[in-house]
């Protein structure tokens, strides 16, 4: 099994974005959502852009925010790729000349490969956990056993993840990538290193040990 990428979102502060990638994250995640705890400004995001090392993507979390926003925000702050956590329809992902991922918060009866094919050209599906009003972040999990099996795109796992529980995450869903936010601080918006890298190890551990009992 391959070892999945590592995206740590919600950092506020270029010292903590770059003490994460050194810690083994392939992604760092910045929100750009107002009513969130771990909302950045543009300015703050392009200090934290121009200050990761090469081979870390930047990620830029939105939630049915005005295209004129977004299109702002990208001439301050060259993001790598853009998550979209709302109603976002496929054609409002696409417009904006950058590569996305598409965010989906599971419910029961949430069609994933219905799904998949509408956002076909995202470079993957972040699953989270539905909580009625929060479009993510929230630290609640779901019930892993809702992800269908061949999905047509790459899955991002979110939504409860802690480094208690990401070796069974890994072992049991296989997903592509991880997303934890909240699992890794110490209170909203203040990130943890000693559980980012715990978080981290964990993850490439169960990884390895899948590998090695083929």
């Amino acid at each position: 099994m391959m070892i999945p990428r590592i995206k740590i979102c919600g950092l506020r502060d270029v010292e903590t974005a770059v003490a994460t990638a050194r810690l083994g994250a392939d992604a760092i995640g910045l929100v750009f959502y107002a009513p969130s705890p771990r909302c950045v400004d543009a300015g703050v995001a392009a200090s934290i852009v121009a200050g990761l090392p090469a081979f870390v993507t930047s990620v830029g979390l939105f939630v049915d925010a005005a295209p004129g926003y977004v299109r702002d925000l990208l001439r301050q702050a060259p993001l790598d790729l853009l998550q979209f956590h709302g109603d976002e329809s496929p054609e409002y992902c696409r417009q904006f000349g950058r590569p996305y991922i598409k965010a989906l918060r599971v419910k029961p009866d949430t069609d994933l490969v219905e799904c998949a094919k509408r956002y076909h050209d995202a470079r993957g599906l972040l699953v989270d956990a539905y909580v009625p009003g929060v479009p993510g972040g929230t630290g609640e999990a779901f019930d892993w056993a809702l992800l269908p099996a061949g999905l047509p795109l790459p899955l991002i796992l979110s939504g409860g993840l802690h480094p208690d529980n990401v070796e069974l995450a890994v072992k049991q869903v296989r997903p592509w990538a991880l997303d934890v936010s909240s699992g890794v601080e110490r209170s909203k918006g203040e990130k943890d290193l000693a559980k980012v890298a715990a978080f981290i190890r964990a993850a490439r551990l169960a990884a390895t040990e899948m590998t090695d009992e083929r």
